[in-house]
């Protein structure tokens, strides 16, 4: 009975990094991401523009086009942040970031500032897909969908050890 206490799966829960809504990679309008070619995850629909932290760890690289972050939690989840569609082509331009590849975070803590209303005045897709990179590793467990969360808040996915 002890055995089976300590060999349980921990689960690592994943709140929100943005306020908006929530829904499937399915809906993502780009198939690289729809059609999980980088991974599993689910999307957010931004209303807000603030970019927090969705669980404790440390920020694996930030994009020099500053429109993606690469995270990985204490537990070795690598996650990747990619703000918008085709949003690289801003060269930085709408995305304010306060953190370097390296540092440590806490889930919460403000790691940018993406103005939604910039990207979407450029023409470009304001949807933010949320993506696993270590699959081999790690699997969804539970993902919400199809409801309005918020930033730092609200859980959007538990993900547990393979």
């Amino acid at each position: 009975m002890l055995g089976s206490l300590f060999n349980k799966k921990k689960e690592i829960i994943l709140v929100a990094p943005l306020t908006g809504k929530v829904v499937l990679l399915e809906d993502v309008p780009d198939q690289v991401f729809s059609q999980k070619m980088m991974g599993d995850g689910v999307a957010i629909i931004p209303t807000d523009n603030e970019l927090v932290a969705p669980f404790d760890g440390e920020v694996v690289d930030v994009f020099p086009t500053k429109h993606a972050i690469t995270l990985r939690s204490k537990e070795g989840l690598e996650i990747l942040i990619h703000m918008g569609l085709d949003t690289v082509n801003l060269n930085g331009e709408g995305f304010t970031v306060h953190v370097n590849g390296g540092d440590k975070i806490k889930s919460g803590q403000s790691l940018a500032n993406y103005d939604i209303q910039h990207v979407a005045n450029a023409g470009l897709n304001v949807i933010t897909p949320i993506i696993i990179m270590n699959q081999d590793r790690f699997e969804i467990s539970d993902r919400k969908n199809d409801v309005n969360i918020i930033n730092g808040k609200d859980v959007i996915l538990e993900v547990k050890k393979r």
